[in-house]
């Protein structure tokens, strides 16, 4: 974006890049962070409030046991929980100790599972012990050497802490039984720690922070490298945009994506740090009456969700009791913000909902509406400082301005590459610009737009869905002949999985499908429709063309 666009949405002056040397990593950031805010409220959940002080001291002792584990700086390790006070604590821990940490969504199958700690390498895990049971499925099948495994309530601590472990393990029975031998409380781990001595790592701007899986271009799950300069310089660049209205100690952060995506993990957790903003956690969002009663107690000042986050809480008949009057900063993200969507939570709160966008590969945030009044529903908004978004044809020459072509984009958060995956890499890019996968355009005022997708990429309620995936676990179904996934518009979730399907056996039904997926894919995976064909359109090499499918469902609907 050109200076004379900034200078025009924002005459009192905002940098058209920022200085990623500000801080050497994300570890440096903490220490500067707890030094400044030191007693002050950073993380809130069920109750707890830890201060900036207390992140740092159960950081440390965290840090301390992984160093005296074994474990050496770039081995990774994987989080997979909700949002809990657990995960900022494993998380910088991880981090101090020189771990490469693996977010992992708490609800995948153990198939899914074993492939991403396996494809990561995987040495050490913190898992929820809801989550347990699928772990030891795969267990054996990983080069896993340490399991960590907390219970809901306990960094709660006390009687209430016990009180929580109790009414999910034994009223609400939430804890599946499993047998880990190896596997070690959380609380002993920290308790472990405190009596270890810690010995601070040098850690470079260049080294991997984190591996955060995705789809890639592929639909093989790929482990975006993001390296501490990435994700700092995604921190500085969020909070250049938030200016105008964020100040420090002032703000009230709600946080009900889970920080395991990416989005969450860099606005909220992170980007916020910064400000010595009070994080709320929300565990479980989708249990709208408690989520509604948090909202009731804090004076929030920001949110950030995805759209079907934001209609749900819409359409709760409680959701206008709320006191609104603090909220300054409301951001979508993860999947377009219907237009709807967007005017409508303008008028119940007061608050305008601007829509980001980014990819797990660009740390995330690539642009943003701006969040002073001169938001562009429908768009995407300008580029964050520092990065410069163009949009290419299919033979990497730049389109002109209003010409529909691959959104492209460079800057200081853009990934160091797919691990292990060279190959990727190098198709991931026209030399220096990362391809995003996305059809847009950039208007004559500079805001871009996204007019298609590029890739078979479905996108259910902000996570991303690949066909290959879930046809391959599909075709597993002695049943099945041949299949193909396509996503459909889906009120609720933008985009929904559509299977067509031809039968080896005549007798196969959809509830047969359905139950095999369940078995084998994350919830958001599972399809919602199901269609069986004689016959599937085809090239005339004998690939299935998704495309044809797609124009079929069109003139159906």
């Amino acid at each position: 974006m050109s200076k004379f666009i900034w200078q025009k949405m924002y005459p009192n002056g905002v940098e058209n890049d920022i200085d990623p040397s500000k801080y050497d990593s994300v570890v440096e950031l903490l220490v500067q962070s707890v030094k400044k805010y030191s007693d002050n409220p950073a993380y809130v959940n069920f109750g707890r409030t830890l201060t900036f002080n207390d992140i740092d001291r159960y950081s440390r002792d965290f840090a301390a046991y992984l160093q005296n584990s074994g474990l050496k700086p770039g081995d990774r390790i994987a989080l997979q929980m909700p949002n809990l006070l657990q995960y900022p604590i494993a998380l910088f821990g991880s981090l101090r100790a020189g771990l490469i940490v693996v977010n992992t969504n708490p609800l995948y199958t153990p198939r899914e599972m074993e492939h991403q700690f396996k494809d990561a390498g995987v040495k050490a895990i913190v898992i929820l012990a809801n989550f347990a049971s699928n772990l030891e499925k795969i267990l054996h099948n990983t080069n896993i050497q340490h399991v960590i495994i907390t219970e809901m309530g306990d960094q709660i601590g006390g009687l209430k802490g016990k009180l929580v472990n109790f009414i999910v393990k034994r009223i609400k029975k939430m804890v599946p039984k499993y047998n880990i031998p190896m596997g070690l409380k959380y609380r002993d781990i920290l308790d472990k720690g405190g009596r270890f001595a810690f010995e601070p790592i040098e850690i470079k701007s260049s080294d991997t922070a984190f591996l955060q899986y995705t789809g890639g271009t592929t639909g093989v799950a790929m482990g975006a490298t993001l390296s501490h300069k990435n994700i700092v310089s995604n921190m500085l660049q969020i909070r250049e945009w938030m200016k105008p209205k964020l100040k420090e100690l002032e703000e009230v952060v709600i946080t009900a994506l889970p920080l395991y995506h990416i989005f969450a993990l860099t606005v909220n957790c992170l980007c916020m740090l910064q400000l010595g903003a009070k994080n709320i956690l929300i565990t479980n969002p989708r249990d709208l009456d408690s989520f509604i009663k948090e909202l009731k107690k804090y004076p929030f000042t920001f949110i950030s969700g995805v759209n079907t986050l934001f209609i749900g809480l819409l359409n709760h008949p409680k959701f206008k009791e709320i006191n609104f009057e603090f909220l300054k900063v409301s951001v979508g993200g993860g999947m377009a913000v219907q237009k709807f969507v967007a005017e409508k939570w303008e008028e119940v709160t007061g608050c305008p909902l601007v829509e980001g966008y980014g990819l797990s590969e660009t740390s995330p945030v690539l642009s943003c509406n701006p969040i002073d009044g001169n938001h562009k529903i429908g768009t995407i908004g300008l580029p964050v400082p520092g990065t410069e978004m163009a949009v290419f044809d299919d033979n990497g020459k730049k389109a002109k301005t209003g010409e529909a072509g691959e959104i492209c984009a460079r800057g200081h958060q853009v990934m160091q590459g797919y691990w292990n995956k060279d190959e990727d890499t190098q198709n991931a890019f026209f030399d220096n610009w990362f391809r995003t996968g996305d059809i847009g355009i950039m208007r004559d005022d500079g805001y871009f737009k996204i007019v298609d997708r590029k890739k078979d990429m479905i996108l259910v309620s902000g996570f991303n869905v690949y066909p290959n995936e879930i046809e391959d676990v599909v075709a597993l179904h002695e049943g099945v002949l041949e299949v193909a996934a396509i996503g459909i518009p889906d009120e609720r979730t933008g985009e929904s999985i559509k299977l067509f399907i031809t039968k080896k056996d005549p007798a196969l039904t959809k509830e047969e499908i359905i139950n095999h997926c369940k078995e084998n894919l994350t919830k958001y995976k599972v399809p919602k429709q199901i269609e069986f064909l004689e016959e599937l359109p085809k090239s005339n090499v004998g690939k299935i063309i998704r495309r044809i499918l797609r124009e079929q469902q069109k003139i159906k609907t």
